[in-house]
């Protein structure tokens, strides 16, 4: 684990449920820093510079296009 990196940070723990689903799906080993103490003490969140995603570098891209996936907004045509 130690060689993991940070690639996206959240705010609450709410915004990773379905990121772990999904990252789950793919079976890409992944790991949460500080999601356990914000989720008791969510005010600590700025000082704990939120909730980190960790994954190893050799994912860095499927994860990345994971995440694009869920921040494009629907689009109804």
């Amino acid at each position: 684990m130690e060689s993991f990196k940070t690639i996206a940070i959240f705010n609450y723990d709410h915004e990773t449920v379905i990121l772990k689903h999904l990252l789950d799906q793919e079976e890409i080993p992944y790991f949460f820093e500080n999601e356990i103490t914000l989720s008791v003490v969510p005010l600590y969140t700025t000082a704990l510079g939120g909730i980190k995603l960790k994954v190893h570098p050799n994912d860095f891209e499927q994860v990345q296009a994971i995440l694009d996936n869920l921040n494009n907004p629907l689009k109804i045509v």
